[in-house]
């Protein structure tokens, strides 16, 4: 998909680097101070161009989202792994530059993601959020997406509790 200078895409080997620095500044605004400081930084580091070189050599499901040319944000996809819920997919990831949030960037990464979903077969979908992520919460609601279930997932020594939205086929 593209529209002038704003278009999505799969993502490329090349493109390692671009995606850690987005996944680097837009983990440091959304988590700092709900998941624990050292445990974010380390989590931030782990994420570094050569993982995403060895995800993207894997195939793993990666949409990049270009402004201007630039690597702006990024999202990855695939099967649900919480196997106990109806929903078949999962946008494991949606995440933008800090300076690009707030525009609807958001919205056109999640209907790119949505529609790869759909080529794979799976139309129904779910994406996890840590539940004091207030503003991520409030995007999966603006998009229409209901609470499913919640849980926790385990970051360091503690457990942080999470909402996951289901998402039925458009």
């Amino acid at each position: 998909m593209k529209l002038g200078q704003i278009g999505v895409r799969r993502a490329e080997i090349a493109d390692a680097g671009r995606i850690a620095d987005v996944h680097d500044a837009a983990w440091r605004q959304a988590y700092r101070g709900i998941i624990p400081g050292k445990d974010l930084e380390r989590m931030i580091a782990r994420r570094g161009p050569l993982w995403w070189k060895r995800a993207l050599d894997r195939h793993t499901a990666v949409l990049v989202l270009e402004v201007g040319g630039r690597i702006v944000g990024y999202a990855t996809l695939g099967p649900n792994r919480m196997r106990m819920l109806p929903q078949a997919g999962e946008i494991y990831e949606i995440y933008l530059d800090p300076d690009h949030q707030g525009l609807g960037f958001g919205k056109l990464l999640f209907e790119a993601a949505r529609a790869e979903l759909r080529r794979y077969g799976l139309a129904s979908f779910s994406v996890r959020v840590l539940s004091d992520n207030e503003p991520a919460i409030a995007f999966y609601e603006r998009l229409g997406g209901r609470i499913v279930a919640e849980t926790g997932e385990r970051i360091g020594e503690a457990t942080l509790p999470l909402v996951v939205f289901g998402f039925e086929p458009a």
